[in-house]
């Protein structure tokens, strides 16, 4: 099985971003709104042609199995209204990534995204964590190192205020994928930059520190091929050992992991070169970041998965890419 960690729902039914517009304009007249939660009217013949033409398609074109699956990245816009319309907005879009998984059950697998806001204590998201994987079977979670939509506001991931979700993700053995939002810093490109700056920053900000002597069993997932964490393996290292702490291979790979959102075959080449093949797990982004074709090799982008048959791993080394390491990180996946 073919197993791609990395989705998101980026064709939603048009009633969804009209929910949100709505949500922002009252957040313009007021910023203290609160209001209610409301509904979002979607049928199920609204969500299944948004599929079927689309991630479904390619998942049956490019020969990947199933996708864990969790809300647009770019709109999950932590940064935007207050810890009430995060909180709205954010159930609303997982019931709806459940409603997915639920019509297709064997393509794709539930993460949730966190209503985190910006200026909230990060644990006020335990309760909405808790009832993703306890109630409607989520098998893991996006985390967002920055809440303030580019402007690197908040604490950093080895803060205290993130133990309380630390804890809670242990004891319910999911994974978080660290993953920000869209970018209103001009300074920064939501995609270019702003994601692969964060994956970079998230990676630092926990190998050093304690996090991972607090919680042993935590387990990170660093998206997009870790930022410029390959490229650098050697820059980390040696900071590392400048600061006295363990060294990377003995400590942060016990609990951090990679994705395969690396878009050339060299990259991924450094990638698998660089980063221990028990920590790189299968992901296309599809339909992302990059939808464009390749004028060099004719094929998409994000097309991942020719890059990793292309490679020269071993057949075993390629399950444990493809389906192996997933099913290890992420354990409640059936």
């Amino acid at each position: 099985m073919i197993i791609d960690c990395h989705g998101h729902y980026t064709t939603t039914p048009s009633a969804v971003g009209a929910y949100r517009d709505q949500q922002k304009l009252n957040i313009a007249k007021d910023p203290n709104f609160t209001g209610e939660k409301g509904s979002i009217v979607i049928s199920d013949d609204e969500i299944i042609e948004s599929i079927e033409n689309n991630q479904l398609k390619l998942q049956k074109q490019r020969g990947t199995d199933l996708t864990i699956f969790s809300p647009r990245a770019s709109w999950m816009g932590h940064h935007i209204g207050n810890e009430h319309t995060s909180r709205f907005w954010t159930e609303h879009q997982n019931e709806l990534i459940k409603r997915v998984c639920d019509l297709f059950p064997n393509n794709f697998a539930p993460v949730a995204q966190l209503p985190q806001s910006s200026n909230v204590d990060p644990k006020k998201s335990i309760p909405e964590l808790v009832r993703c994987v306890e109630e409607m079977g989520f098998i893991g979670c996006n985390l967002s190192p920055d809440t303030s939509g580019g402007f690197w506001k908040d604490p950093p991931l080895a803060d205290r205020s993130y133990y309380p979700i630390y804890e809670k993700l242990v004891e319910l053995d999911v994974p978080a994928m660290i993953h920000v939002s869209a970018c209103c810093n001009d300074s920064f490109h939501t995609t270019g930059s702003h994601y692969l700056g964060a994956d970079t920053a998230a990676f630092q900000q926990l190998i050093m520190s304690d996090v991972f002597k607090d919680f042993p069993t935590l387990k990170i997932i660093i998206p997009h091929g870790g930022g410029a964490v390959p490229y650098h393996w050697g820059r980390f290292r040696g900071l590392m050992q400048d600061q006295g702490y363990e060294p990377l291979e003995r400590s942060a790979l016990k609990n951090i992991y990679f994705d395969t959102c690396v878009y050339h075959q060299r990259g991924i080449d450094l990638l698998l070169d660089i980063i221990p093949i028990d920590n790189i797990l299968f992901a296309s982004e599809m339909i992302g970041a990059v939808r464009g074709i390749d004028p060099e090799t004719g094929y998409y982008y994000d097309d991942t998965k020719r890059y990793i048959d292309n490679s020269k791993l071993s057949e075993q080394d390629k399950y444990k890419i493809f389906e192996g390491n997933a099913r290890r990180v992420f354990s409640r996946l059936k």
